[in-house]
């Protein structure tokens, strides 16, 4: 795991400090080395810090070039069949000088040219220089596990793993993208390809860029895509689908536990984690399986539920416990989702990683499985709204949910759930969490494009065409949640804290089976979820694990913000300056109505963590 950086100029880069210190900025992604790069021409500076998980010795260094001289590669992940590509590229002439998957990265590169990306399966984002062709190769992983942003003005590419590295650059303008934000106040996250400031991408994932020195063009493109479910193919055998899960999230998990460094399970008790549990035992045992502890809040005490499925698995399990969660921790996390996103349960993530860290470098985790296998509580309820409320006219529905707008105040228990009713379920999607609809958005920004709002169509226009309500629903949120929330928290969270984590049910051949092979029943119904996951519980778990259980990490955050340090802190962001880009009187309300026991408080998080990081670098 990694941090990487660079630049790519048809002409001699003049100005080269910001290369290192951009590099620098990310070295909680790498502590254990670092290194540098440049051609002979001075086009093009690659840079890297390195966590090292394969291949320990200085072999593994980076950036990396191949035997001749002509490819340089910096890469950022894992390759998990990098035994299986070193096999058949060794049979086929190449040679090896270390051990590290970054070498097999850069033979099949030469190999296969840019379509050795379907060979691969791992988690990745990396930057390959060729200089026989002068074009830099940049790619990132199907799922979107690892982040890479870019830059590119007057014919000069500028990328990093991390925004902090690109804004290491004096010269890049710090200006916030109206529509990016506008996406950001409505969906908690910035989609696709967008990015929260002017002139800068994020490469979207399963997407490559081909970048051609000569000429300054670059070209990007789309190397694989979610299948669609196969009716043909497809089948209501469920010993058969329970069999052909089972045999690939072994094999997945299998190759996830490779690493030369220490390894664990992060273990909630839930049914994600405990199925990757149940399969890293057949793999090597002892196991290590970590759960955490909350103290004063014991809701969220998953203790009893892991214990029993260590107990079962006889894993070396350890209990660890989180230190209080203060306000203080606000401004750091700030600082490192550079491209603000919302959601409280970086907090507890952030901690979980940082305990974990003391004791192993590599965790594996159940992050997809919702996503794959409909276990999201509003699954049931678009399936329920579908099957009681399709009777009534959209029309209908559109004016129920005008009314709630404009009648219920923002925060109000229900109010989201009214306006959802304006969508038309047999080919679009409610926003389920919507944090500020468009009338508030309107009051609450106050710049100069605040009137151009782009959220909705945005969003409509990556809603996926399927007619199947929960095949839609379920691909919206891994292209979406997933990859821009969910993934992006774990990314930043676990990366400060120098962990990798590594999600099994994200191997490529896992989704393709999910999505191609699953029938939506066999997922959710309206009262019911994760079906075909909850059947495999049963094939491998104790006889006492709680099925219904859904835990993920949170905290109390509303309670919080009701009095004390919380309060005041956001209180003190919000609304203690003039040189604030809210509204102050929409800032007072929502923190009005939060003390009146309306659900504000991921909202309230989503200005106070959007302003401590606009404040942080700067950006106007």
């Amino acid at each position: 795991m990694c941090g990487l950086i660079g630049i790519a100029s048809p002409t001699s880069v003049v100005d080269r400090g910001w290369l290192t210190a951009g590099r620098d900025t990310m070295i909680h992604r790498g502590p254990d080395d670092a290194g540098k790069w440049w051609s002979a021409d001075g086009g093009v500076g690659l840079a890297q810090r390195r966590l090292s998980i394969i291949d320990l010795s200085p072999a593994g260094h980076q950036p990396m070039l191949d035997a001749s001289g002509e490819l340089c590669i910096v890469f950022n992940g894992e390759i998990y069949n990098f035994a299986d590509l070193r096999r058949e590229l060794a049979v086929k002439g190449h040679v090896f000088h270390s051990q590290s998957d970054t070498e097999v990265l850069l033979a099949a590169y030469r190999e296969w040219g840019t379509d050795c990306l379907s060979r691969l399966n791992g988690m990745f984002a990396f930057a390959l220089y060729d200089g026989r062709n002068r074009r830099l190769f940049m790619a990132r992983d199907r799922a979107g596990e690892k982040p890479l942003f870019y830059a590119q003005t007057h014919g000069t590419l500028r990328f990093a793993s991390e925004l902090k590295g690109l804004m290491a650059d004096p010269a890049l303008p710090r200006r916030i993208d109206p529509e990016a934000l506008d996406c950001y106040l409505a969906l908690g996250y910035v989609p696709g390809e967008r990015c929260i400031l002017q002139g800068v991408n994020k490469l979207p994932p399963a997407h490559a860029l081909l970048f051609n020195l000569n000429d300054g063009q670059a070209r990007v493109w789309r190397y694989w895509s979610l299948p669609e479910f196969d009716k043909a193919a497809g089948t209501t055998d469920v010993t058969a689908l329970l069999d052909e899960l089972e045999a690939l999230l072994e094999d997945a998990v299998r190759r996830q536990l490779v690493a030369d460094v220490p390894v664990g399970v992060l273990l909630s008790g839930g049914v994600d984690s405990s199925l990757v549990t149940a399969m890293a035992v057949r793999a090597a045992s002892p196991m290590k399986t970590f759960t955490i502890r909350f103290p004063g809040y014991g809701h969220y005490d998953e203790t009893e539920h892991a214990r029993l499925i260590a107990h079962h698995f006889n894993t070396e399990h350890i209990e660890l416990e989180a230190a209080e969660s203060t306000v203080d921790l606000l401004p750091l996390l700030a600082r490192q989702f550079d491209e603000p996103m919302v959601d409280s349960s970086m907090i507890p993530t952030y901690l979980v990683s940082r305990l974990i860290r003391e004791h192993c470098t590599v965790a594996l985790g159940g992050d997809g499985g919702d996503e794959l296998f409909g276990g999201y509580p509003h699954y049931s309820r678009l399936l329920w709204m579908q099957r009681k409320l399709g009777w009534i006219p959209h029309c209908w529905r559109r004016g129920i949910a005008r009314t709630a707008e404009s009648l219920l105040p923002v925060g109000f228990k229900g109010r989201n759930g009214l306006q959802g009713l304006a969508a038309d379920l047999a080919n679009s999607l409610p926003l389920i969490a919507a944090y500020f609809d468009p009338r508030t958005r309107r009051n609450l920004w106050t710049g100069p494009d605040a009137w151009n709002l782009a959220a909705e169509s945005i969003r409509g226009a990556r809603i996926p065409k399927t007619a199947d309500l929960l095949q839609r629903a379920t691909q919206m949120d891994f292209e979406n949640y997933l990859a821009e929330d969910i993934l992006v928290k774990l990314d930043r969270a676990s990366m400060l804290n120098s962990l990798e984590v590594r999600a099994p049910f994200l191997d490529y051949r896992v989704i393709e089976f999910a999505f191609g092979k699953v029938p939506s029943a066999l997922k959710a119904t309206a009262t019911d979820r994760k079906i075909l996951l909850k059947k495999l519980t049963t094939r491998l778990l104790p006889p006492k694990f709680d099925q219904r259980r859904k835990q993920g990490f949170s905290i109390p955050l509303g309670l919080w913000l009701q009095s004390g340090a919380w309060r005041r802190f956001f209180c003190e962001v919000l609304l203690g300056s003039e040189n604030t880009l809210f509204n102050h009187a929409v800032a007072r309300q929502l923190l009005d109505g939060q003390k009146k026991g309306r659900a504000n408080s991921e909202r309230l998080l989503a200005l106070v963590l959007f302003e401590l990081w606009r404040r942080e670098y700067r950006v106007c």
